[in-house]
């Protein structure tokens, strides 16, 4: 079923007296469940894309739609109202607050949906746990590792069950092994029904998604399905070499 389409979406910037366009007639569609990975050069607008999905700008022209409702055209308040209740957004750099446990901090955006104290933690509790941290609950961001941290911020983006996870270079402040970690745990969300979007410089990680998007120019030169890679069974791998270095 479908969740997202744009028609001949367009962004459009100034800067001083030249006009740059950062997307040109980007027309698609994306399906409740898919798994898609946003890739091109800097400049290319995968970034730009990002930002008018997510509604955190406006299209110059062209048409959105999120969940059957047109959103290009909304107001200010009406586009925070449906960051807050269908998008949750995964960066990468965290973006959490030191001063707050992690429980505190995946609460935040119950908090601007004002669900009542008793429902935030129940909810955020199961969301930690739902990414393997519900060990770490009082934990502040600088008593976790990066990748503890990025499971946070996964789950604060999960916690208002959003219709759409959008994670722009969630593996970029991470090392190999911790990447392909997030990338085992997005997977798996994804398999209970989450539709994940990332954008991404990084081949390898592009091939954790069910589908390819390529940007140059501000359009898309490329849209093909491909045999996702799976995370979970590389990181096996990975962690039995050791092991059989150790035996012999």
């Amino acid at each position: 079923m479908l969740l997202i389409r744009t028609e001949n979406l367009t962004r459009l910037y100034r800067l001083g007296d030249e006009t740059v366009t950062a997307l040109l007639d980007v027309t698609l569609s994306i399906d409740r469940g898919d798994f898609v990975a946003v890739m091109g050069p800097s400049g290319s607008g995968k970034s730009t894309f990002m930002n008018v999905i997510g509604c955190l700008d406006r299209p110059t022209s062209g048409r959105y739609w999120l969940d059957g409702e047109e959103v290009s055209a909304l107001d200010a308040d009406a586009l925070a109202a449906i960051r807050n209740l269908k998008i949750g957004f995964v960066f990468q750099q965290f973006n959490l607050l030191d001063r707050l446990d992690a429980l505190s901090n995946v609460e935040l955006p119950l908090i601007y949906a004002n669900v009542e104290r008793a429902k935030r933690r129940e909810l955020a509790t199961a969301a930690l746990a739902r990414v393997g941290l519900g060990e770490r609950t009082l934990h502040r961001p600088t008593q976790l590792s990066g990748g503890q941290q990025q499971r946070v911020a996964i789950a604060r983006a999960l916690v208002n069950e959003p219709k759409v996870l959008l994670a722009d270079e969630p593996t970029g402040a991470l090392d190999s092994r911790t990447s392909l970690e997030l990338m085992a745990l997005l997977q798996a969300l994804n398999r209970e029904g989450t539709t994940v979007i990332i954008v991404t410089h990084e081949p390898d990680i592009a091939t954790y998604a069910a589908r390819l998007i390529r940007f140059l120019d501000g359009r898309v030169v490329g849209d093909t399905r491909q045999q996702q890679a799976d995370a979970a069974q590389v990181l096996r791998q990975i962690v039995r070499l050791p092991e059989q270095e150790a035996a012999e």
